[in-house]
């Protein structure tokens, strides 16, 4: 009985090892753990994601995905890492630095693999449910640690903050929060009430976090913007002014009773002060800097750049003044990814990255969960890239071509089972 029992597991698991339908399930369960990993953990979310590539390979129909890697919105993210890899040949920085500096721009070969394999799954909205609970999760968490610092896992204390940082945690709460205005429209308008309420209450819940826990100054900017796009799209201007009027007013509230909020803003002209008047290095004043030198070495060479890696040898050189001045700061990073492509490829590097976004963008033309999240990603990563080079950061980086390859494989998908969608939406 027990030999028989043995035989039927291993011809059961012998079966699904040769089925393609259980890699795809098993293609999905890995990019469920990669977005619900994210927002705690660089390592796992890294792992999960190379199991998820893994998984592809046994059953991979080749000539379709070669295929597939033809189209334009899978061309643009090769054609930049393909770039930042020949760019290292006209660079002066070490091969280390220059293959250090190609590294940010692998990510994006997953992209096309996952708009391609989410045009096959229907699984693809179970991947940003598990990217919305875990972020809801870690929400709780930041309200504990507000109250009591000693459950942070971070070394250095800070508010709120359980793990990564404040950047990566608003940049997460800001996409939840604004993501979850499509689905309340619509069960509102289906008369589903409690639902509706549900899902307002979590919304509100991460725009609470952030208003008096800690939030990004990238996210106060970019949080209006989103919002801005989604009442554009979505509703009459009759609901958008009614809507207007009551975040202004919520947003008096949150100005009068939140002092974090009051120093976040504030910080703004306080630390542009201290560098104009000073040179000092604070946060505003270093972008400032960061940006003044790095279009000049854009201007040094326009066309191809400096070449992969070169970013930090150019501040090394153009460094002056004491420690405590900005223009003595030394970096890789210009904290803006125009400039930060600019300085390393030049315009052929710009060019490719703002057909990327914008080839992304007519990609989510259309009504559908999946063209609401895939725009608002692809929204989100053009207007807090202006502050940071977000599309080259691991968690930023991450979410875009998650949210895009997810998003942008649901999209295909339903064009390709309904032709009148793609006409409608291509």
């Amino acid at each position: 009985m027990t030999t028989l029992a043995r035989e039927t597991t291993f011809t059961m698991l012998l079966r699904r090892l040769r089925s393609p339908a259980a890699w795809s399930d098993t293609v999905d369960v890995f990019a469920i753990l990669t977005a619900a990993s994210l927002p705690w953990s660089t390592s796992l979310a890294a792992i999960f994601n190379a199991a998820l590539l893994v998984c592809m390979v046994p059953f991979l129909d080749v000539r379709s995905f070669v295929q597939s890697l033809k189209r334009p919105i899978c061309a643009a993210p090769i054609a930049l890492f393909l770039l930042a890899l020949v760019g290292t040949l006209w660079s002066d920085a070490s091969w280390g630095a220059r293959f250090y500096a190609v590294n940010p721009t692998v990510k994006l070969l997953v992209l096309p693999v996952l708009l391609y394999h989410f045009e096959r799954s229907s699984r693809g909205h179970l991947v940003f449910i598990a990217f919305l609970v875990s972020c809801a999760l870690l929400s709780v968490m930041s309200w504990l640690v507000a109250f009591y610092p000693g459950l942070s896992m971070k070394p250095d204390f800070e508010r709120g903050i359980f793990v990564k940082n404040y950047i990566d945690q608003s940049q997460e709460f800001t996409l939840c929060a604004v993501a979850l205005a499509y689905p309340i429209v619509l069960l509102l308008r289906e008369k589903r009430f409690w639902l509706a309420g549900l899902l307002t209450a979590v919304a509100l819940s991460f725009l609470a976090n952030m208003a008096f826990v800690v939030v990004s100054r990238t996210a106060l900017v970019t949080v209006p913007i989103m919002l801005a796009v989604f009442a554009l799209l979505h509703l009459k201007w009759r609901s958008i002014l009614i809507i207007a009027g009551a975040l202004v007013a919520i947003s008096l509230l949150a100005w009068q009773t939140s002092s974090q909020l009051r120093n976040t803003v504030e910080t703004f002209s306080s630390q542009y002060r201290l560098y104009k008047e000073q040179g000092i290095s604070t946060s505003v004043g270093l972008r400032l800097e960061f940006w003044r030198k790095s279009l000049g070495f854009f201007a040094e060479a326009p066309i191809k750049g400096h070449g992969t890696g070169s970013t930090r040898r150019l501040f090394e050189l153009a460094a002056t003044g004491d420690r405590d001045q900005a223009s003595s700061e030394i970096i890789g990073n210009p904290h803006n990814q125009t400039l930060n492509v600019a300085v390393q490829w030049g315009v052929i590097g710009v060019v490719i990255l703002y057909a990327m976004w914008m080839l992304h963008l007519l990609l989510f033309r259309g009504d559908g969960l999946g063209n609401w999240i895939g725009l608002l990603v692809v929204v989100q990563n053009i207007f807090t890239s202006l502050f940071n080079s977000h599309l080259f950061d691991f968690h930023e980086g991450w979410m875009y071509v998650l949210g895009v390859g997810i998003a942008g494989g649901m999209v295909l998908g339903a064009r390709r089972a309904d032709p009148a969608v793609g006409e409608g939406g291509s």
